[in-house]
C-alpha cells in the first residue's frame, strides 16, 4: 500500500514539473515578442527625435528603420514606413535646396531619393489598405502621400531624361518606369495620369528607347502601346518594337511591324530595306516586287527603291527588266557598284538562256555586254572576288579570251 502510494506522489511530481517546463517555454517567446516590441518602440522614438527640427539627423533615422526592416517579424509595420518616409523626404529636400543654392550635390543621387520616395510610400499605402479584423479599410496615409508626391513626380521625370543624356540607359528605364508605373499604383488613383497627364506617351517612348539601347527586347515591348500615343517619334518607336520582336525570334510581328512600319514612313530609311530583305528569304518575291514598286510610286529617283527592284527582276529571271533598272540606277549615279554586278549578272544569265543557245550571235553580244558591266563591278569592287571572279570565268571562256581566262582561272584556284 505504502509503495503504491510512493509512487502516485512520485508521478504526481512529474506531471507538475511537466506542465511546469510547459508553462516556461510558451513563456520565452511571450518575453522576446515583448522585447522586440519594446526594441521597435524605442528606435521609432529614436528615430521621431532625429527628425525634429532641432535635429534633422534624416540620414540616421533612416538608419535605424532599415535595421528594422532587417527582421522580417517587421515589415508590416506601417509606424517604421512612415517613419521611413519621412527620414528620406527629409534628405531629399536637404538634397534640393544645395541644388537650389548651386551648392555641392551629386544630382544622381539627389534624383535617387526622388525615386527613393515613391518606392516606399507605395509600399506604405499598400499595408495602410490592408483591412481590419472587421473588414474596413480605411487608409490614413494615402491623400497627403499622394500629393505630396504628385508634386515631386515631375522630377521622376527629369531624371530620366537626366541618365538619357548621359547613356545610362539601365537608370533612364527605371525612371521613365517609376514615372509611367503611377498611373497603375493605388496611391495615385485619384490624379489619373493616363488622361490628366500630356507626357505619359513621350515617357513610354523614352523608356522603350532605353529598354532598345539595352538590348532587353522585354523592356523595349514592355511601353510600346502607350509610346505609340507620342506621334513625334512613332517612325522610330516601331523601328525598336521591330527590333525587339527579331531579338526574340518572332518573325510574323517582326515582319508586320516593318510593314507597318513602311506603310506610314515609307521613306525611313529602316523599313524598306528589312522588308525586301524578309520577303526575299522568304521567296516571296511578288510581294517584293510590290513593295518596290509602291516604293517607287513614292520616290521614283531613291537609289535604294531601284536598285531594290533591279535585285528582285534578277532574281524572278525577268533579266531584260532588271537591266532597265540597274541601268536607271547607273545614269543617276554611276559611281554605285552593284547595278553593274546585276547588270553583269542579268546578261550572263541571258547569254546562258535556252533561246540564246540557239542563236550563237545573240548569245555572244550578251555575254560581250555582261563583261563590260562585270569588268567594271570588278574595278569598283577588287576584294569582292567571289562575286565577279566566277562571272568573268564563264564569260572570258565563252569569248575564247584565253589571256584574260587564264588570269580569272590563277584567281579562282588560289
Amino acid at each position: 500500500m505504502k509503495m503504491q502510494l510512493d509512487l502516485q506522489h512520485y508521478f504526481g511530481r512529474m506531471l507538475q514539473l511537466a506542465l511546469m517546463m510547459v508553462l516556461l517555454l510558451n513563456a520565452c517567446p511571450v518575453r522576446a515578442q515583448k522585447t522586440k516590441a519594446k526594441t521597435v518602440r524605442q528606435e521609432l522614438s529614436q528615430a521621431r527625435n532625429y527628425l525634429k527640427p532641432r535635429n534633422k539627423n534624416y540620414a540616421q533615422a533612416e538608419q535605424l528603420m532599415t535595421k528594422l526592416l532587417k527582421d522580417s517579424a517587421n515589415r508590416d509595420d506601417i509606424r517604421i514606413y512612415s517613419v521611413l518616409l519621412d527620414a528620406v523626404k527629409g534628405q531629399y529636400d536637404q538634397a534640393n535646396e544645395r541644388l537650389y543654392l548651386k551648392q555641392k550635390q551629386d544630382t544622381a543621387a539627389f534624383f535617387n531619393l526622388n525615386r527613393r520616395l515613391f518606392t516606399i510610400a507605395e509600399t506604405l499605402d499598400s499595408l495602410d489598405m490592408q483591412p481590419d479584423k472587421k473588414g474596413r479599410v480605411n487608409p490614413s496615409h494615402r491623400n497627403k502621400n499622394a500629393a505630396m508626391l504628385h508634386h515631386y513626380r515631375a522630377n521622376i521625370y527629369s531624371a530620366g531624361t537626366f541618365f538619357i543624356r548621359k547613356g545610362q540607359w539601365n537608370d533612364a528605364y527605371t525612371f521613365f518606369s517609376t514615372y509611367l508605373d503611377c498611373d497603375s499604383q493605388p496611391l495615385f488613383a485619384s490624379y489619373k495620369y493616363a488622361e490628366s497627364d500630356p507626357r505619359m506617351s513621350e515617357a513610354a517612348y523614352w523608356a522603350t528607347y532605353s529598354g532598345y539601347k539595352l538590348n532587353d527586347a522585354a523592356k523595349t515591348l514592355h511601353y510600346q502601346h502607350m509610346a505609340r500615343k507620342d506621334s513625334a517619334h512613332a517612325d522610330f518607336l516601331l523601328q525598336f518594337t521591330a527590333e525587339a520582336y527579331r531579338w526574340l525570334n518572332n518573325d510574323s510581328a517582326y515582319t508586320a511591324t516593318l510593314e507597318e512600319g513602311f506603310r506610314r514612313y515609307p521613306l525611313f530609311t529602316y523599313f524598306f530595306p528589312r522588308l525586301i530583305d524578309d520577303y526575299t528569304a522568304k521567296e516571296q518575291y511578288d510581294k517584293a516586287l510590290a513593295l518596290s514598286d509602291s516604293a517607287l510610286s513614292r520616290c521614283d529617283t531613291s537609289d535604294i527603291f531601284l536598285f531594290a527592284k533591279s535585285s528582285i527582276l534578277l532574281r524572278m529571271e525577268r533579266w531584260q527588266e532588271s537591266v532597265v533598272y540597274s541601268e536607271r540606277l547607273i545614269n543617276r549615279n554611276d559611281s554605285l557598284p552593284e547595278p553593274y554586278f546585276n547588270a553583269g549578272t542579268a546578261f550572263v544569265n541571258m547569254a546562258e538562256s535556252s533561246e540564246a543557245q540557239k542563236n550563237k550571235k545573240l548569245q555572244r553580244t550578251y555575254y560581250q555586254k555582261a563583261r563590260t558591266y562585270m569588268e567594271y563591278y570588278r574595278l569598283l569592287m577588287p576584294d569582292e572576288k567571289r562575286k565577279w571572279a566566277p562571272a568573268l570565268y564563264r564569260i572570258y571562256l565563252n569569248l575564247n579570251l584565253g589571256r584574260q581566262f587564264d588570269e580569272i582561272d590563277k584567281i579562282l584556284n588560289s
